[in-house]
């Protein structure tokens, strides 16, 4: 079952859901007081289906539905009948504003607790699979290594005594059985589709960022990473409704460069473009489409998964348009739209988004990685210039945790720094996840 289910509709207004369930405004989760199977009633009265009460969402309108057959049933408020509104309504609490969402652990974890072993357990399915989506170029595909000697992952876990939640009493690899790990890359796929275990021969962020989220999140959880090296934002990734540019060179040329689905990637002011066998967006629709395929086919990608919700997305990206003085002034607002198209793509307005710096760049630099770090600072919901980013988007300020290395170095390849910035995302989508506290 996707996350959008048959009976879906267009949302109404937030206010006639508020009336409809004299509920405050603020609250946006409504959760089940008292569980009761019952039967549901479509508003016309052509449909009817068994199922309890499972939650209510009131950002979106989205009533949840436990189904007799096990399967999680989502669909618009407006489809049911009054009766099943007034149900709504007397079996539901309201949570407190800023609550954490479903699937989150009620009581506060700390950084520690955060990053301890897993306990062994499956996760709870009847609750939906909780997505987070990894998207951005060649570190966030992965290159720190994962064997060999001082550097690798298995260094400074066995050796230095670092990441002890990734490993057994034994020294086997853990298998978390509640974090579902998967893989795609330009059509390719699935690279990975596992439970999530140290394996193979080099990784992202996703084994730092995948234990908090695990630790936290009592429903299941599963990471969807879809990306490729040496991608740029202003480019390869550039959303649909990005429109072209002109940009004059500091050689004083004028150049235009393309909106989404324009080629070449740039050509002379007053030229003819010739296009070429690429486009501007065109690694945004691969990668789109190779997530959507992941969820399209849940089953095979969790199984026993019931249902659906993209909670977050990591991006981990900037080398490429580093490299561009067009690019560089340009990403700051091809970030803020990337980040809007991405809720709208995957039709999750509530979704949290974390991302990284590049380990290089330095507070109060210039040039053009300058500018793409300032970017990336200001689109943080604390920096208070995007008031509508405020709770939702967090940034990860990298270079501390660099070792020295670069984004287009690969950080040599050196697995601590995969891990700490993995663990700092993750705990940054924790704690957006649970309103900001």
């Amino acid at each position: 079952m996707n996350q959008r289910a048959s009976l879906n509709v267009p949302l109404i207004s937030l206010r006639r859901r508020m009336r409809l369930l004299a509920i405050p405004a603020a609250a946006s989760l409504l959760t089940l007081a008292s569980a009761q199977a019952r039967t549901w009633t479509s508003a016309d009265g052509t449909k009817t289906f068994e199922g309890e009460l499972n939650a209510y969402d009131a950002a979106s309108g989205t009533v949840s539905v436990a189904m007799t057959n096990g399967k999680v049933m989502k669909f618009q408020q407006d489809k049911l009948s009054d009766a099943d509104i007034e149900f709504v309504k007397e079996n539901g609490k309201a949570d407190k504003p800023g609550a954490a969402g479903p699937g989150i652990a009620k009581s506060g974890l700390s950084d520690e607790q955060l990053l301890t072993r897993a306990d062994g357990k499956d996760a709870d399915k009847a609750k939906p699979v909780q997505v987070f989506i990894l998207l951005g170029q060649s570190n966030m595909v992965g290159l720190g290594k994962v064997k060999g000697g001082d550097g690798s992952l298995e260094f400074a876990v066995k050796e230095k005594k670092k990441y002890p939640y990734l490993v057994q009493d034994d020294g086997a690899w853990v298998e978390r059985k509640d974090v579902r790990f998967v893989q795609y890359m330009s059509g390719k796929g699935p690279l990975r589709n596992e439970w999530m275990t140290v394996t193979g021969g080099n990784l992202g962020p996703e084994y730092g960022l995948g234990t908090p989220l695990g630790n936290a999140i009592e429903a299941p959880v599963m990471l969807v990473k879809a990306c490729i090296g040496n991608r740029a934002l202003g480019w390869d990734l550039l959303p649909p409704g990005s429109e072209q540019f002109e940009f004059t060179d500091s050689k004083g040329v004028t150049w235009v460069h393309p909106g989404y689905k324009g080629s070449p990637e740039r050509w002379k002011k007053g030229e003819e473009p010739k296009p070429i066998g690429w486009y501007a967006g065109k690694q945004w629709d691969d990668d789109m489409a190779d997530a959507k395929k992941a969820l399209a086919d849940l089953e095979k990608h969790y199984p026993g998964g019931k249902g659906y919700e993209v909670a977050g997305f990591f991006f981990w990206q900037g080398e490429r348009d580093g490299g561009s003085e067009a690019l560089a002034s340009r990403y700051e607002q091809n970030l803020v739209h990337f980040i809007k198209t991405l809720r709208t793509e995957f039709k999750c307005p509530d979704a949290k988004f974390v991302l990284g710096t590049m380990g290089e760049s330095v507070k109060g630099s210039g040039g053009n990685g300058g500018k793409v770090l300032e970017a990336h600072l200001n689109v943080d919901g604390t920096s208070g210039k995007y008031p509508e980013f405020k709770g939702n988007v967090a940034t990860i300020y990298t270079n501390p945790m660099a070792q020295g290395g670069s984004g287009n170095g690969h950080y040599g390849g050196k697995a601590e720094v995969y891990m700490d910035v993995g663990e700092a995302m993750g705990k940054a989508m924790v704690k957006l996840l649970k309103g900001g506290k």
